[in-house]
């Protein structure tokens, strides 16, 4: 099993998660993060510490969501892995709680 990255990070890419990652599975484009789903050992850590609640086992994942699962595997594939803390993108506050985000996305 692992983690996905959801809707509610896009164009405000906390990384809190990145720091509590013991694997390094985090995945950084322009305003988004991802999760490669092999590396990911579904060890929870990321999940509580996002401030945007934008993490959710696979499982658990909302069901107009869904698409996030394959997003997560195929940009962890061609974006560069994160595996430290950064400032969150400068008008985040604004981002976090927007619904339907998926149009801003960056690749």
């Amino acid at each position: 099993m692992t983690f996905v990255v959801t809707d509610n990070c896009i164009k405000c890419k906390y990384t809190d998660c990145v720091e509590v990652c013991p694997v390094d599975c985090f995945y950084e484009g322009p305003n988004f993060l991802v999760i490669h789903p092999d590396e990911c050992i579904d060890c929870a850590l990321c999940e509580p510490e996002c401030p945007a609640n934008a993490i959710y086992s696979e499982d658990e994942v909302p069901a107009d969501q869904q698409n996030f699962l394959e997003l997560n595997a195929e940009l962890s594939e061609v974006w560069p892995n994160i595996t430290e803390k950064k400032d969150a993108l400068p008008d985040a506050d604004d981002w976090d709680g927007v619904e339907g985000k998926i149009e801003q996305l960056e690749r």
